[in-house]
C-alpha cells in the first residue's frame, strides 16, 4: 500500500511544452527577433532536452544549460541575440501558460488527504514557484522539493535523499514517483529505490531498460494503480 506520491511537474502535471511554445514566440517578439515558427520551437525544444540531459548526467551545470542551449539554437537558426538575456525572457514567460495534463488537477485533488502528495522537479525555482502558486497546486501538494533548492538535479540520490528526509516517516515500498522522464524521474526512482511509474501517453521506447513498476498512457490510471497497490 501506498502513502506517498512523488508528482514530477512538467509534462506530468502541466502541460510545459505549451508554455515553452508561447514562451519562446512571445520572448522572439519582444526582442525583436522576428517569427519563431512552430518548427523553430521544436528545435529549441530539443535542443533543450539535450542540454537538461547533459546536466542529469553530471557534464555541465545548471547555470551552463540556461545559456548554452540558447547559444546553440540563436546559431542555428542564424540570429543574433544575448543568449542570457533570451533566456530570461522565456524563463519568466513560462509563467504566463497554466494548463494543466489531462485532469491532472482533479485527481490530486481527488486523491489529498489520502496520500501525502509532493512536488520533485529540476525547474528553476523561482518559475516553480510562481507556477505552483498560479496553478493552486502549491495549496494542494503537502510539500515541494526543487533542484535549486536541494542543490542536486533528479536523478542524483542526493537528491532523493533530501525528499525522503523531508516527507513523512515511511518505508521506501510505500513510495511512489510518477513522471514522465525516464532519465530523471525513473532513472531517480530507480536511485532512491523507490516504486516508479512511467507516465508515457505516446509509447515511447525504453533503450536502456530502466526498471518501471507501472506504465501508464492516461493519468487517470493512477487511480487503480492506487486501489490495487
Amino acid at each position: 500500500m501506498f502513502k506517498v506520491i512523488l508528482w514530477d511537474l512538467d509534462n506530468t502535471i502541466l502541460d510545459f511544452l505549451l508554455a515553452e511554445k508561447n514562451s519562446l514566440k512571445a520572448a522572439f517578439k519582444k526582442l525583436g527577433l522576428g517569427e519563431c515558427s512552430d518548427e523553430m520551437v521544436a528545435l529549441y525544444s530539443s535542443i533543450n532536452v539535450k542540454h537538461w540531459e547533459m546536466l542529469e548526467r553530471g557534464e555541465i551545470e545548471k547555470s551552463e544549460v540556461y545559456r548554452l542551449r540558447f547559444i546553440d539554437f540563436l546559431n542555428t537558426i542564424n540570429k543574433d541575440c544575448d543568449p542570457l538575456t533570451l533566456n530570461e525572457y522565456y524563463e519568466r514567460g513560462i509563467c504566463d501558460t497554466i494548463s494543466f495534463i489531462e485532469n491532472a488537477n482533479e485527481i490530486i485533488g481527488t486523491l489529498k488527504g489520502k496520500y501525502k502528495q509532493y512536488c520533485v522537479t529540476n525547474g528553476r525555482a523561482d518559475v516553480q514557484h510562481d507556477r505552483l502558486s498560479l496553478s493552486g497546486l502549491d495549496r494542494v501538494f503537502d510539500g515541494v522539493f526543487i533542484s535549486d533548492e536541494i542543490g542536486f538535479e533528479k536523478p542524483d540520490k542526493r537528491f532523493f535523499d533530501a525528499v525522503l528526509k523531508g516527507i513523512i516517516p515511511c518505508k521506501k515500498s510505500e513510495i511512489l514517483i510518477i513522471g514522465d522522464s525516464l532519465t530523471s524521474d525513473m532513472k531517480g526512482g530507480n536511485n532512491a529505490g523507490i516504486k516508479c511509474c512511467w507516465y508515457n501517453p505516446n509509447g515511447k521506447p525504453n533503450p536502456d531498460n530502466i526498471r518501471i513498476d507501472y506504465e501508464i498512457k492516461s493519468l487517470e490510471e493512477i487511480k487503480k494503480i492506487l486501489k490495487n497497490a
